[in-house]
């Protein structure tokens, strides 16, 4: 397999595991914050704008890794 793809491959598992860790944390303490408060569970607007951030940074991972990998394994 070409190293960029392989980079690329990795690179997307890294991104997604980051995203989907940064959403679970937000979520469990929109869901404390709910329980402690007695409200319903909602994120706030800090919380979505950190979830977003995440977002565009993990749209850079799976290029960097490509090209990390390129240089490190031609």
């Amino acid at each position: 397999m070409h190293p960029a793809l392989e980079g690329l491959i990795i690179g997307a598992i890294l991104a997604a595991v980051l995203l989907g860790a940064e959403y679970w944390l937000q979520r469990k303490e929109a869901i404390d914050r709910a329980q402690r408060l007695k409200r319903a569970v909602a994120l706030d607007d800090d919380q979505r704008r950190r979830i977003s951030t995440m977002a565009r940074f993990c749209i850079f991972i799976p290029p960097a890794f490509a090209l990390a990998w390129w240089l490190m394994f031609r």
